[in-house]
């Protein structure tokens, strides 16, 4: 059977839309590239964004520069959850949707998306309003370092409904296959944020001088009027689905259609996240100048995330799409062709670092001890980020088939690995930071391997939706 039979014996041709036959007709590899062009090249702006936002903050010290590094780990939780997790979950069901023929279900999606965005904003700004200044304590913060994450946070966390009703709404668009729109606006936010962010951190011009709380302000203030401008855009009629008056009556399978992807994904973006957490924690006892070098260093390896996002966004579509139009070997080609772009992008850049740590850490800090640490942590995990890449993609991949078992039990034993053996090798074997990053290069290897032979021997053949 064709690629264009399998799509049209679940939903018939009148029932698919010319965008979503052409996500279903085109060559894998163009078809993919080309959905996933507009938002890598956004994330590069974004990774440009993150790294000025580092730079900026630099400007105030190391106290700054460590508080946000205990911070970030959190502000990456809710951006990944929000975008890949939830937000995957939203695309992955409106793609579905779409490429089922069930366009009144897609409008309603869009409601129910945003009331899951509502909730989750409210939870994230309660309890890291109530709980932030204990985490950020117990990771190592202490005086100068602990006031300046707190600080951060809670300007930051005030605003998270900006952040989340941004990544869904950009969700919703990039279910339908309209890459470009989300990734225009993204573009608008970065460049606002890198005019308003240095004015308000120094007080340029008519701008108050806020310090760190400037960063945060910024930040929220960007994400508000580029989640206004995707709201006007879903509501001006010209986008491929739109809430409708009978969208706004709530349904549990809406909801379920979501969350089976959705929750899974956020679940594995808080393994990911938490991993970070606790090896934050295990580097705070070595210092401030260790905390700030490592900090500097994992930051890369949080770029990562949106960069490989650029491409899971077309995964996740172009899977999804595939899969609720039947066209299963189509969706495992998806998948394929995303993760060997993905590693070979992330591992470039990882033995870049590797070879050059410098040309990263010195754009933050010349302190000595600071890039020493930096400089430790790139060369021993750098070259490993290739894998990190390839699971990462294959993460996107499978939110768009609905099967997230297997990236969320690799989520987990990179976890395992990572906290447990980095524990060891500070308790046991010397103190030393070599050990503690030696076992988070394992921990990013084995989270490759498992989820390209989960692909490899199945995974998406056999098992519940969603895990």
């Amino acid at each position: 059977m064709s690629r264009t039979a399998a799509a049209t014996t679940v939903a018939g041709p009148a029932a698919l839309s010319p965008r979503t036959r052409r996500l279903l007709e085109g060559p894998v590899a163009w078809t993919l590239l080309r959905l996933a062009a507009p938002n890598v090249l956004v994330m590069v702006l974004q990774a440009v964004v993150s790294t000025l936002d580092a730079v900026f903050v630099g400007w105030l010290g190391s106290d700054g520069l460590a508080g946000v590094s205990l911070v970030f780990p959190l502000v990456m939780l809710m951006q990944t959850m929000s975008a890949g997790g939830m937000g995957g979950g939203v695309a992955s069901a409106i793609a579905r949707a779409l490429g089922g023929g069930r366009r009144a279900d897609a409008n309603a999606l869009v409601v129910h998306a945003l009331v899951i965005a509502l909730v989750m904003a409210g939870a994230f700004t309660v309890s890291l309003e109530l709980g932030g200044p204990a985490l950020y304590h117990a990771m190592g913060g202490r005086d100068g370092v602990l006031d300046s994450a707190v600080l951060y946070s809670r300007v930051l966390f005030g605003g998270a409904l900006a952040y989340w009703l941004f990544n869904t709404l950009g969700s919703v668009v990039r279910g339908t296959g309209n890459m470009t729109l989300p990734a225009s606006v993204m573009v608008a936010c970065g460049l606002l944020y890198l005019v308003l962010s240095p004015a308000l951190i120094l007080g340029w011009g008519m701008f108050p001088r806020l310090g760190i709380a400037g960063a945060a302000v910024a930040s929220v203030a960007s994400f508000g009027l580029g989640s206004l401008a995707l709201l006007a855009f879903l509501l001006s009629g010209r986008s491929l689905v739109k809430p409708t008056r009978r969208a706004f009556r709530l349904r549990a399978a809406l909801f379920w259609d979501i969350l089976r992807v959705g929750a899974p994904g956020s679940l594995n973006t808080v393994l990911t996240n938490l991993t970070v957490v606790l090896l934050t924690s295990l580097v705070g006892p070595f210092g401030v100048p260790a905390l700030a070098g490592y900090g500097m260093g994992v930051r890369l390896e949080y770029l990562q995330i949106p960069l490989v996002f650029g491409l899971g966004s077309g995964l996740v579509t172009l899977v999804g799409t595939s899969v609720g139009a039947g066209a299963h070997a189509r969706a495992l080609r998806v998948a394929w062709v995303g993760a060997a772009v993905a590693a070979g992008v992330t591992g470039a850049i990882g033995m870049l670092a590797a070879l050059f740590p410098h040309a990263w850490l010195g754009l933050f800090t010349h302190d000595p001890q600071v890039l020493a640490a930096g400089t430790r942590y790139l060369r021993i995990v750098g070259p490993c980020y290739g894998f990190f890449g390839a699971g990462l993609a294959l993460y996107f991949a499978a939110q768009g088939a609905g099967r997230l078992l297997w990236p969320l039990l690799a989520g987990f034993t990179r976890l395992i690995v990572a906290a447990a053996g980095g524990w060891l090798a500070t308790r046991w074997l010397g103190g030393d930071l070599s050990g503690l990053f030696a076992a988070m290069a394992t921990a990013l290897v084995i989270f490759g391997i498992i989820n390209v032979a989960a692909l490899r021997l199945g995974a998406w053949r056999a098992g519940p939706a969603a895990g």
